[in-house]
C-alpha cells in the first residue's frame, strides 16, 4: 500500500438486501471521498448483485458506545417498567391488540 493510500479514510458500508426492509453493516474500505468509496462498495460487497441500496458512511463521524460500559451506559431504562407491558391486564376475546 502506498504512503498516500494509507492516508484514506475508513468508511463503514452499508448494504440493503433486495429483501430486506435495512440496511446491514457488511465491512469496511479505505477511499479518498465518498464517491468512490461508494462505488468500491458496489463493487467489493454486491458483485452478486444482492443489494438495492448502499450506504458509506465515514468511520469517524460514527459515535458509538463501549461494550464496556454496558451496564452505566443502558442501565437507566431497567427502572423504567411502564416500557414493558407486562403488568397490563388484556381482556378475554381480544385477539389483535
Amino acid at each position: 500500500m502506498t504512503a498516500e493510500r494509507a492516508d484514506w479514510p475508513l468508511w463503514e458500508v452499508f448494504v440493503r438486501a433486495k429483501r430486506g426492509l435495512n440496511h446491514v453493516h457488511v465491512g469496511s474500505l479505505h477511499a479518498p471521498d465518498a464517491q468512490m468509496a461508494l462505488r468500491n462498495a458496489r463493487d467489493l460487497y454486491t458483485r452478486r448483485q444482492e443489494g438495492v441500496s448502499i450506504w458509506v458512511v465515514s468511520a469517524g463521524d460514527i459515535t458509538a458506545s463501549s461494550p464496556d460500559e454496558k451496564d452505566a451506559f443502558f442501565d437507566p431504562a431497567g427502572d423504567k417498567v411502564y416500557r414493558h407491558p407486562t403488568f397490563y391486564h388484556v381482556p378475554e376475546g381480544v385477539q389483535h391488540l
